[in-house]
């Protein structure tokens, strides 16, 4: 199963039991897991099992309430989603969030805020090294256009865009701060068959030819056992496996948590509440 890529590399990401609650309701329950240099990981589970939670620890957005994450060796409890951009990690979400009025080009433009070091001035002007920056921020973006294959859209405005094409614009935006980890957050959702197999083709671009890590959120098994080379899988905020795809695939609390059948532990402890 899969796709052959180049050999997975050190831990970059490293989940130490983290948990998350809202007032007295636990999204996450110590959740552990790694993820390696240039690896394409995907975390499934049921609707709620605390997917989305999960990757809005990872880059910043909610705090965990325990546990640790260590991103490229340095260990944290907390972090800013903007201290999460500038350290390598960039995100894309399920509804996307893009300037529909801004072109395409523009857009992606954005995603390179991080990398700027002119001056607001300086940028206000376009003077000196602030307009070298540009040029050289423009370029890189041009790059990517062409890599997602975009280039017949590049001055249109983004909200004139069919679905699927947004999506890649979003995918974009999110590689033109040339993250280390990249994290997708259902990037196929709302896809037709044909939008599915372009955004799949892409992401194996991605892995493969910027060695870019890659935390995916999906719910398509079907994707997901095709693309991933490891699988965590959540249900009800706490982890019940961690394989490759074939291992994940073929083990009974998976099985029991997609089908809602009963486990030998669910079952055991029905029979303790009636003793």
């Amino acid at each position: 199963m899969g796709h052959p890529r180049q050999k997975v590399g050190e831990v970059l990401l490293e989940v130490s039991g983290v948990s998350l609650s809202f007032g007295g309701v636990k999204a996450l329950h110590q959740v552990s897991f790694q993820a390696r240099e240039r690896e394409l990981c995907a975390i499934i589970g049921p609707n709620g099992a605390g997917k989305s939670s999960l990757l809005n620890i990872v880059n910043g957005v909610y705090q965990p309430s325990a546990g640790t994450i260590s991103f490229a060796g340095v260990q944290r409890k907390s972090m800013s989603p903007r201290e999460a951009a500038l350290g390598g990690i960039a995100r894309t979400f399920q509804n996307i969030a893009l300037f529909k009025g801004m072109s395409v080009l523009d857009n992606i433009m954005t995603g390179r805020d991080a990398k700027m070091h002119s001056s607001l001035l300086a940028q206000a002007l376009y003077w000196g090294p602030a307009q070298r920056e540009e040029m050289e921020h423009r370029c890189h973006v041009e790059k990517l256009i062409d890599f997602l294959q975009i280039e017949h859209v590049r001055k249109t405005p983004v909200g004139r865009l069919p679905y699927g094409l947004q999506k890649r614009v979003e995918l974009a935006r999110a590689l033109a701060a040339e993250p280390r980890l990249l994290l997708l957050d259902e990037p196929m959702a709302g896809m037709n068959v044909e939008e599915k197999q372009d955004m799949c083709r892409f992401i194996l671009d991605v892995n493969d030819e910027f060695g870019t890590t890659i935390l995916l959120i999906e719910h398509d098994m079907a994707v997901v056992m095709d693309l991933a080379d490891r699988v965590v899988v959540l249900d009800y905020g706490r982890k019940i496996a961690d394989g490759t795809p074939e291992e994940v695939r073929r083990n009974p609390e998976v099985i029991a948590a997609y089908l809602g059948v009963p486990t030998e532990a669910d079952r055991e402890a029905v029979a303790e509440g009636a003793g």
